[in-house]
């Protein structure tokens, strides 16, 4: 029993700290929970940092959103060269034209391993309501769609493009 003991607290302390440092020595990766996800990508964006329309870094999409979206939202902006491509305005609001004023993001809910984050604001006097929907996978939670309601989705947009 006493060989036991120390044997376990080894195998406890070895497990303990790969689990806190990742199998690969990396630093354990800061998971967002799904409202803070959405608002940092408010704050990029607003920053002129967004990841829609640059074709820099396909991995400032892959923060985002999950992989198959991060990849429509990549191919429309390298293939529509600064041109008006499937996102034809700001995909945060909606809009060509803003005046954003009382701008909230709410509190997640949460459905069958998805989260929605319901975003909602004024714009040009009128009252906007958009919806993320995310998903939680091995990188922690990303944007699967963004609903704008009667506008459709913007998954959505792209099933309708050739």
């Amino acid at each position: 029993m006493k060989i036991f003991k120390p044997i376990v607290f080894m195998v406890v302390m070895f497990l303990s700290v790969t689990i806190s440092f990742g199998v690969h020595g990396q630093s354990p990766v800061k998971r967002m929970s799904p409202d803070a996800l959405v608002k940092d990508l408010y704050k990029q964006h607003d920053r002129k940092h967004s990841p829609f329309f640059q074709t820099r870094s396909r991995a400032l999409l892959y923060k985002y959103f999950e992989k198959s979206l991060a990849d429509l939202i990549w191919k429309d902006a390298v293939t529509s060269r600064g041109e008006v491509g499937v996102i034809d305005g700001d995909p945060l609001y909606n809009a060509q034209d803003m005046e954003i004023k009382n701008f909230v993001i709410n509190s997640p809910t949460y459905e069958a391993g998805k989260a929605r984050v319901n975003v909602s604001f004024e714009n040009l006097g009128q009252k906007k309501s958009i919806v993320f929907v995310l998903a939680n996978g091995r990188s922690g939670w990303r944007i699967r769609d963004i609903d704008y309601g009667e506008s459709g989705t913007l998954a959505g947009w792209f099933k309708k493009t050739p």
